[in-house]
């Protein structure tokens, strides 16, 4: 049967504006569509109702570009497990700034602390999954697999990977500049010798792991003391009550700077810039000390793979901003966009790791 070309076109028309409006592509009923606005006054028959359905569906193949075209039309929430001033909530609203000036919308930063960083990340994982609303959290998401006994989501398959936006950043040893230990040499020599007079500070997930780490590679074992946050351990560190901690480096640069603490070693093969002399763990003796810290943007796991692309983009072409990158700077960390699909392989990575120091620690799930 050949359809009259005006007919079809009225069809598809009609089929068009609907959706296009509300953006939610479902294949409509042709005969009604046209009914209701008396745009056609012929028999529609079985043939072209299939002819039309078919095109509706072609339309409906290729919604989720189209929606990926017109996103963002309205406020992004990013949710941030961490609390306000947090590094982590710093960068949301620099980036979320960077994202309003590159797509005219908001960007709304909420944070939710509490519960190991649950609350929001629980939120995030039962959110609509349209990417209206995200997540930006840290290594800490996956962690807490292995330290809370029921976690309300899976970190990984709960979960859409977006974007890491800096390069991983490893932990730095520190002990009180007036530790008698100059070199991580001096310092494994001695809790070897007399593991029970040791005691390691950690205020963060990332900073336990790495001490544990750290005790399973020199076979000895030393007191946990553990703090709300890393500053307030390395407050201890500095006066004298705890002998050691692994601090991110944001945390321990103030301290080292007013000549209050002393670095022995970087967990990573590469020296930092910014930390000039200061050994490798490897160049201290203890290559497989290899551990860092790190932050990721994440969406609900049904959200549509272009709608996350495009999540991707905006937040690759603000890491390349002039404000991104000046903060970067600020806080010693280097600017790292990957393309998408490199983030979840790496974040199941890192929770390989981390399993296994856990595991192999004997910290049970609290």
């Amino acid at each position: 049967m050949i359809i009259p070309l005006m007919t079809l076109n009225i069809y598809i028309n009609c089929i068009i504006q609907i959706n296009a409006r509300s953006l939610e592509w479902k294949i409509l009923n042709a005969n009604e569509c046209v009914k209701d606005q008396q745009m056609l006054k012929i028999n529609v028959g079985r043939h072209m109702a299939t002819a039309v359905a078919a095109t509706a569906l072609s339309l409906l193949m290729a919604a989720p570009s189209f929606a990926a075209a017109q996103f963002p039309n309205k406020p992004i929430t990013v949710l941030v497990p961490f609390a306000t001033g947090s590094g982590s909530d710093t960068f949301a609203r620099i980036f979320g700034n960077e994202i309003t000036r590159e797509t005219g919308q908001v960007v709304i930063v909420s944070n939710k602390p509490g519960a190991d960083g649950t609350i929001a990340t629980r939120e995030a994982a039962s959110a609509k999954p349209d990417g209206y609303t995200i997540l930006l959290t840290s290594n800490t998401h996956v962690v807490n697999k292995f330290l809370l006994k029921s976690l309300p989501y899976d970190p990984i398959g709960d979960f859409k990977a977006i974007a890491l936006y800096k390069k991983p950043s490893p932990l730095v040893l520190v002990v009180a500049s007036s530790s008698p230990y100059h070199s991580l040499a001096e310092l494994t020599k001695a809790i070897q010798e007399n593991p029970e007079k040791f005691s390691y500070g950690s205020g963060n997930s990332s900073s336990r792991v790495g001490a544990e780490l750290y005790k399973q590679l020199i076979g000895s074992d030393i007191l946990y003391v553990p703090f709300k946050g890393n500053a307030q351990g390395l407050q201890e560190v500095a006066a004298g009550r705890v002998d050691l901690m692994f601090s991110d480096i944001g945390a321990f640069i103030p301290l080292w700077q007013a000549g209050k603490l002393r670095p022995l070693a970087v967990t990573s093969t590469e020296e930092l810039p910014f930390l000039k002399g200061v050994p490798t763990s490897a160049e201290a003796g203890l290559p497989k000390l290899q551990i860092a810290s790190w932050g990721v943007f994440l969406a609900p796991a049904g959200t549509p793979d272009e709608i996350v692309d495009r999540l991707h983009d905006l937040i690759a072409t603000a890491v390349k901003s002039e404000a991104v990158q000046t903060h970067l700077a600020a806080t010693n960390s280097i600017p790292f966009s990957p393309p998408r699909a490199q983030v979840l392989p790496f974040m199941q990575e890192q929770t390989q790791q981390y399993a296994e120091i856990i595991k192999k620690a004997g910290i049970e799930p609290k």
